[in-house]
């Protein structure tokens, strides 16, 4: 009996160990299965890094359609598509508007107007075309249609306004046999609309990438001045962008090649990038007073006014982000992962509208905080904003005043003086899309002096004794 259970016991051993052992070797067959189907996977993966795109089509540097492009890149494309999204956030964007289409204009669809949002827009720019007609702005997908058909073209308007709204790059190439600067030499003075036959896309692949390598390169050649200019203001002579900027430079470059201020030099409107002495606004309106330049005169006060736009790219090389090497793309065209590939998003919008992308990847806290962080700091842009524009209110209704009353044409100019300033301050942060926040304090900056240039104004206009006085 005793026998019999130990034998018993053993055969129960024996058949755990065996249990046990079908076990383990299971796990080492799907063990080894899962570290051979990885592999795989790793392999099939780094096959694909090897080959970014299928070659369906052949692109070349004349091949400026974004659709054959898109054949090779089939996501970049439909994120570039997709800049047809009309999303508004609290400081930017634009809603849907119907309208009904007619002969001069056949949009069905608009942005709302900022002329109608802010009545003092058109007092400021009184007599200058943006007070005919000024909306939100779209996605890259309207910018040649909405620059086509705006209201503006009541004034005349040169060839060289294509230059952030069109794909020129062919169409410099083509009308300079070649030579992109002699295209645009040619096409800058032409009229609008004879020059508006000459593209047929808003910004396309081909404006910003090599055909052959895909690398990113700058073909504006107003940005390949503008750049050369700023780099030797600062001690760096000869720069050629497309031979010396690192590539998370052309990262930013390439959005800079439109995003920025300019003004149209003389008889042949040459589109001219003013920062010969430097790009903050301060550098920018002293070049403007060295050439005595003006962009019209003032249709209330008679002022020599400036006509700031959109630059984006001055008050962002201002600001921490561009301080910490963050490129225009890290937020606006963030990093996407598609398979084995990381590709940049090519449906450019705001990062509010993508947060966890283009803001969560450095700053680890919830959407909703960083969404109010960004909301406070345009909150408050928006709020000196418009102190500042009251203040210029005040002034331009001090200087017509002055002006009925007869004052003394030295306190008039003086005043005038200021109008200048102060407009040209407050419209540098007016124009740039970001209320503030790709430079708070920069903003701050900027309209605080624009309220101190336009009370200094009104004291100008005051009767020497009576600012003696105050003083």
């Amino acid at each position: 009996m005793k026998t019999s259970l130990a034998s018993h016991s053993r055969s129960r051993r024996r058949g755990g160990q065996m249990l046990k052992f079908g076990i383990a070797t299971a796990i080492s067959a799907l063990i080894a299965i899962a570290g051979l189907a990885l592999l795989v996977n790793i392999m099939e993966h780094k096959q694909e890094a090897k080959n970014p795109f299928f070659r369906v089509v052949d692109l070349t540097d004349d091949t400026e359609d974004p659709a054959v492009w898109g054949k090779n890149f089939p996501v970049q494309y439909d994120g570039y598509m997709r800049t047809v999204d009309q999303v508004r956030t609290r400081y930017g964007g634009s809603e849907a508007l119907p309208r009904t289409p007619d002969d001069a204009d056949p949009r069905s669809i608009v942005a709302q107007s900022r002329l109608e949002e802010d009545p003092r827009l058109k007092r400021m720019w009184a007599g200058y075309a943006f007070s005919i007609d000024f909306r939100e702005e779209r996605g890259h997908a309207f910018m040649l249609e909405d620059q086509t058909f705006t209201a503006r073209h009541q004034k005349p308007q040169p060839g060289a306004c294509l230059n952030c709204h069109a794909s020129t790059y062919l169409a410099h190439k083509r009308a300079g046999d070649g030579d992109i600067v002699k295209g645009f030499e040619k096409i800058n003075p032409l009229p609008y609309a004879e020059a508006r036959q000459l593209v047929n896309h808003p910004i396309t692949c081909i404006d910003c990438h090599d055909a052959t390598s895909m690398q990113l390169r700058i073909t504006r050649p107003a940005f390949m001045e503008g750049i050369r200019a700023l780099k030797a203001s600062q001690g760096i002579s000869n720069y050629d962008v497309n031979r010396d900027a690192t590539r998370q430079e052309m990262r930013s470059y390439v959005c800079a090649q439109c995003h920025v201020e300019y003004y149209f030099k003389g008889e042949e409107k040459r589109l001219v990038f003013p920062w010969s002495k430097g790009s903050k606004v301060e550098n920018i309106l002293a070049y403007y007073d060295e050439i005595q330049h003006k962009d019209w005169e003032h249709a209330d006060t008679g002022a020599p006014v400036l006509k700031a736009q959109h630059p984006e790219f001055e008050m962002w090389s201002q600001g921490i982000h561009a301080r910490s090497g963050v490129a225009c793309a890290d937020c606006h065209m963030p990093y996407q992962r598609v398979g084995a590939h990381k590709v940049s998003d090519h449906h450019v919008r705001s990062p509010l509208l993508n947060i966890n992308k283009a803001c969560q990847t450095c700053h680890n806290w919830p959407e909703e905080e960083l969404r109010e962080r960004v909301y406070t700091i345009q909150s408050r842009t928006f709020e000196l904003r418009n102190l500042a524009m009251d203040a210029l209110m005040d002034l331009i209704s001090d200087i017509q005043a002055a002006r009925a009353a007869g004052a003394s044409s030295n306190s008039i100019a003086a005043a005038q003086d200021f109008q200048r300033k102060a407009q040209f301050y407050l419209d540098f942060v007016e124009a740039e899309n970001s209320t503030g926040f790709h430079a708070p304090q920069e903003a701050a900056r900027i309209l605080a002096q624009s309220i101190d240039f336009a009370r200094k104004g009104q004291n100008a206009l005051r009767p020497r004794t009576e600012t003696a006085s105050r003083n």
